[in-house]
């Protein structure tokens, strides 16, 4: 049995942040498109697009990586219904970071419109065209993405806690390395 370890991997740690970035930036971004009808949405959906698909192909990697390498324990004296909390809010981010992008894709392509992560980068529709599942897929999304933005606080607010509060070593094995 080999030593329990007290960081994340360099490369589970870069992806963490990585991905952070970009999921905070596409809350940003869908936020604004939805308060946009100027020329500006059409900027912000091709910015949204590629970057929702970026995520999907870089949580596939992460859940690789989270699965293939060794992870910190939680703190042994922490109350189970914490640990409870924590094993579930992750599997929800994960399940939204996947979720999300594959749901936006389904939108656009019900909305009978290409979705094209560059000009000559075109992605196939998986649904077929229709007003009706379009709608669906747009509420969808939206529930969804609020659902993503209360989890991320939610996870924000935990590892503050962790840091600032208990001290346990939970924050710092996400944010550094050893030593």
């Amino acid at each position: 049995m080999s030593a329990p370890v007290s960081h994340f991997a360099p490369v589970a740690r870069f992806l963490h942040w990585l991905m952070a970035v970009m999921v905070i930036a596409m809350l940003f971004i869908g936020a604004g498109m939805a308060a946009s009808v100027s020329e500006r949405h059409e900027w912000l959906l091709n910015l949204h697009k590629p970057l929702g698909i970026a995520i999907l192909l870089l949580v596939v990697v992460r859940l690789f990586v989270r699965f293939s390498t060794r992870q910190p324990g939680l703190p042994a004296d922490l109350p189970a219904v914490q640990v409870l909390a924590a094993r579930m809010s992750h599997l929800l981010l994960y399940g939204l970071m996947f979720c999300l992008p594959i749901v936006g894709w389904a939108m656009i392509s019900a909305a009978g419109d290409p979705v094209m992560l560059s000009s000559s980068l075109q992605l196939p529709g998986i649904v077929p065209a229709s007003p009706g599942t379009f709608a669906f897929l747009r509420k969808a999304h939206t529930y969804l993405a609020y659902l993503l933005f209360f989890t991320v606080l939610l996870h924000l607010a935990a590892a503050l806690f962790h840091g600032w509060i208990r001290r346990d070593g939970v924050l710092q094995s996400m944010v550094r390395g050893k030593g």
